[in-house]
C-alpha cells in the first residue's frame, strides 16, 4: 500500500464500516432485561469490545482487494515515509514539501497510537509547520506585476511571507509555551549561559522539538536540540543505553557550544541558526558562492526548511522573551581553554554539510 493516501487515514469509510458493522453486532445479540442495579452497572456499550467485533466482523466479512486499500499503514511503513519527509525537507523546495501536508498531518495522530511512535511524532509535530507553510506558498495567487518605469532600477523577485520573521511571528502567538518550558527553559539557560551564549537562543529547543525530551527523527537525531548520534559524541555526549541527548542539562551544554563554535565561524546569529540546521559546510559553500555575508543575502541559496527555520527561531526568541532578536548580544566569553581549542580545531578544519 502507497502511504501516500488519497483517502484520509483516520474517520474513514473503513472507521465508519467498523463502526456500522459493530452496532449491527450488538443488534445480533440477545437482549435480556436487566434489572434496575445491573442496568446502572453496566453504564451502557464499551465502545472499544464494540469496534473489536466491528475489526473481526470487517476482516471476516469485508472483501479482500477493500481491505487492502482502506488498511492503516505499518509503523515500518511510517517509519519510510517521515525518512522521506525528513530527506525532502533537508533538500527539497516548497513545492517538492506540500504534497506531505495532509498525510503528515494524519500520520501525526496515527504515530500516538503506536508503541514507540510517540517519539517520532515529538520530531514530526513542529515540521508539520513547513508543509503547511510550503502548501501556502504552492496555493498562492501569483504575484502581481508592476510595469517598471523607464530608468527605474530592476525589482527583486518578491519574497514569500513564509520565508519572514513576521510570518512565523503569527503562527508562534497562536500558541502557547510548550507544557515542559517552565520546568527546562531554566536548566536550558544556565547551560546556555554557562558557555557565554546568550540565554534567549534557548528557545530553538521549542522549534527543535517542542521541548520533547525524547524526540527523535526517522534518521536518528534526538532529545530536544536534535543531535545526531556522531554530533553528540564529538561534543561529549553519551550515546545509547543511557543516552545523554534526552539530559536536558548536558543536551544544552552541548547545543550551546555547537552555537558559539558557529557564532565565531559566521559571526552572525542567523547565520549560525541557519549552520545549525543545513550544517556550517552548506552555509559557507552559499556564502562563499554568492558573495553574501548575511543571512537574507544567501537565504534563497539554503534548503526551503532553512529559510523557514531562521526566522522561525527569531521569530519563537521574539514571543517568549520579548526582545528584538536583532539585539543579541556576541559569545560572551568561551568558559575555558578547553572549548576555545576544540572551536579553534573545528573551524579549520573541513566543514562537514551537518554536524547534527
Amino acid at each position: 500500500m502507497s502511504i501516500y493516501l488519497s483517502k484520509p487515514i483516520l474517520g474513514t469509510a473503513r472507521f465508519r464500516f467498523l463502526c456500522g458493522i459493530a452496532w449491527l453486532a450488538t443488534l445480533s445479540c440477545p437482549i435480556v432485561p436487566l434489572s434496575a442495579q445491573e442496568a446502572e452497572s453496566a453504564g451502557g456499550f464499551d465502545l472499544e469490545e464494540l469496534l473489536d467485533a466491528g475489526q473481526a466482523l470487517w476482516e471476516s466479512l469485508a472483501p479482500s482487494e477493500i481491505q487492502e486499500e482502506y488498511r492503516l499503514p505499518t509503523f515500518e511503513e511510517v517509519t519510510q515515509f517521515l525518512t522521506t519527509i525528513e530527506s525532502s525537507l533537508a533538500d527539497g523546495d516548497a513545492q517538492s514539501l506540500a504534497p506531505y501536508t495532509e498525510p503528515a498531518k494524519q500520520i501525526l495522530l496515527l504515530l500516538r497510537g503506536f508503541e514507540g511512535g510517540d517519539e517520532l511524532a515529538d520530531w514530526l509535530q513542529p515540521r508539520i509547520d513547513y508543509l503547511v507553510a510550503s502548501d501556502e506558498i504552492q496555493n498562492a495567487p501569483p504575484p502581481r506585476i508592476v510595469p517598471r518605469r523607464p530608468g527605474a532600477p530592476p525589482v527583486g523577485k518578491p519574497v514569500s511571507p513564509q520565508f519572514t520573521q513576521q510570518y512565523w511571528s503569527k503562527v508562534i502567538a497562536r500558541r502557547p509555551k510548550p507544557k515542559l518550558a517552565d520546568r527546562y527553559i531554566p536548566v536550558f539557560k544556565k547551560a546556555f549561559k554557562s558557555k557565554g551564549v546568550p540565554t534567549e537562543l534557548v528557545w530553538l529547543s521549542e522549534v527543535e522539538s517542542a521541548i520533547k525530551l525524547k524526540a527523535r527523527s526517522p534518521v536518528g537525531a534526538y532529545g530536544p536540540f536534535q543531535f545526531m548520534p556522531a554530533t553528540a559524541k564529538r561534543f561529549g555526549l553519551r550515546v545509547g543505553l543511557f543516552d545523554e541527548r534526552s539530559n536536558p542539562r548536558k543536551s544544552a551544554e552541548a547545543a550551546a557550544t555547537y552555537l558559539s563554535i558557529l557564532y565565531q565561524q559566521f559571526k552572525s546569529w542567523p547565520l549560525a541558526l541557519a549552520a545549525y540546521n543545513a550544517g556550517e559546510g552548506r552555509v559557507g559553500r552559499a556564502l562563499k558562492s554568492t558573495g553574501a555575508k548575511e543571512f537574507q543575502q544567501v537565504s534563497s541559496s539554503l534548503p526551503t526548511e532553512t529559510r523557514m527555520y531562521v526566522p522561525k527561531v527569531l521569530a519563537t526568541v521574539a514571543l517568549r522573551e520579548s526582545i528584538n532578536p536583532a539585539t543579541l548580544s556576541s559569545i560572551l566569553s568561551f568558559s575555558d581553554s578547553g572549548l576555545a581549542l576544540h572551536a579553534s580545531s573545528l573551524l579549520t578544519a573541513d566543514p562537514p554539510d551537518s554536524y547534527r
